[in-house]
């Protein structure tokens, strides 16, 4: 059972999240001045929020990212307004009207202790003060937090990825290849003895990455797992660290091209059997999303959202795929079963679990049971990513971040990869041979 200790801090934190609701709602804080780790250039003033709350950056390739941030009480760190401009796009393409995390939801293996980080264990005022060795070459704003003051804890910084692509042609004598760098957006929340990083990755290609990466320290009172629900830490056999999960959410509002009335695919491929002249059949089939949705990844299923009204220069829609990373998913609560849920989007519902807003007398207040069979005209993403976090000696002292999250992929968003060399430009559906 968890410690007196570790049940205090996190009641703690619900308390002093619970007064300053009283006092503030869940007010959006935001920055009162900026503490540069590297200074930059100054970018002219096109995202539609005031300069304090911008995010702009050119990177490498041409492509050029811009959104709004503000910082609330209980989802921490919020992206609004999320832009996607490639080189050779005269205008900037509207992916996200929001993105934020949705609910931290930990249960212990026991049963006997179970959090909801966000709206219930003080997650917003956890805030971090950030060192300018722990933003390499950004930026850190000071965030103003209610009951707190001001907190340097907003990084916006590049960082190397590596290839973006590489292509030899077929002779062997040119080599088309480019090295790319992200645009990282991240805050860091302590919650009791748990640090999470919440971070938001934005590449050259139009891809981004949500993911949440847990550190700091396993709880020092929960050295008592040795009903075969712990794993031994230290000398010998006498503490054991109880095993967790981490149920992390996202809620996504996509209004691609700047309309709400996105529409939501499945696709699902089948494998046959080879024939006996012949290899294996794979068939892909497109299911409309029309109403809310309780969604289940399989082997060879995926999501996409569509725009709709926007096309690319093929005339082809544009979309963003939904790419979960490596999850376990938890049966134990209805809105843990489930790795992603497609819901009317609705105000009020902004908690995939202990939701604290008002939705009306005797409303649920999880996402599972928000999934009624309603028609989606503006749908919202729910996307949950789970981590069974079975403790291991290397998780001290401190503790190692272990990441879990999901990409969104652009899928013909352009109409051939936004980083396409000018000499290749031309091959659009057609390469030559020997390039």
């Amino acid at each position: 059972m968890p410690s007196p200790s570790l049940i205090g801090a996190r009641k703690h934190g619900a308390v002093l999240a619970a007064a300053a609701l009283l006092a503030t709602a869940t007010a959006a804080a935001g920055p009162v001045t900026s503490a540069t780790a590297a200074p930059a250039a100054p970018v002219p003033p096109r995202a539609d929020c005031s300069a304090a709350y911008r995010i702009e950056q050119k990177l490498d390739g041409g492509t050029t990212w811009r959104m709004c941030w503000r910082y609330d009480t209980d989802s921490g760190l919020v992206l609004d307004k999320v832009t996607y401009q490639p080189k050779n796009q005269n205008t900037p393409i509207r992916v996200l009207t929001s993105a934020k995390l949705a609910q931290i939801h930990v249960p212990y293996d026991d049963g006997n202790a179970e959090y909801d980080d966000l709206t219930g264990a003080g997650f917003g005022w956890g805030l971090q003060n950030l060192k300018p060795a722990e933003c390499p070459g950004g930026t850190i704003t000071k965030v103003k937090v209610p009951e707190l003051g001001d907190v340097s804890g907003l990084c916006t910084t590049t960082r190397a990825r590596g290839h973006a692509y590489r292509m030899a042609n077929d002779e062997g004598t040119k080599v088309w290849q480019s090295q790319g760098k992200d645009l990282l957006v991240y805050t860091v929340n302590k919650v009791a003895w748990y640090e999470y990083i919440t971070e938001w990755r934005f590449s050259s290609d139009g891809t981004i990455a949500a993911n949440v990466g847990a550190t700091g320290s396993l709880a020092p009172g929960d050295y008592n797992g040795t009903d075969g629900r712990g794993w031994p830490i230290g000398h010998g056999a006498r503490s054991y660290a109880t095993s967790h999960a981490h149920n992390v959410f996202w809620r996504l509002d996509f209004g691609l091209d700047g309309s709400v009335r996105d529409r939501i695919e499945q696709y699902d491929s089948k494998v046959t059997a080879p024939s006996r002249n012949g290899g294996p059949t794979v068939k892909t089939t497109r299911t409309p999303v029309t109403r809310e949705l309780a969604g289940d990844a399989k082997n060879m299923r995926w999501w996409r959202v569509v725009s709709a009204t926007g096309k690319n220069k093929d005339g082809h829609q544009r979309s963003y795929e939904i790419v979960p990373g490596p999850s376990n998913t938890h049966a134990g609560r209805g809105f843990t079963k489930h790795d992603i849920y497609f819901t009317q989007s609705r105000a009020c519902e902004q908690f995939a679990s202990n939701n604290i807003l008002d939705c009306g007398r005797n409303a649920p207040d999880s996402v599972d049971k928000w999934v009624n069979g309603e028609t989606l005209t503006d749908p919202a993403v729910w996307v949950n990513i789970g981590f069974h976090h079975i403790a291991r000696d290397e998780d001290q002292q401190p503790m190692p971040v272990h990441w879990q999250g999901f990409q969104l992929a652009p899928r013909d968003v352009t109409a051939m990869n936004p980083l396409t060399p000018a000499d290749l430009a031309g091959q659009n559906g057609a390469p030559r041979l020997g390039s």
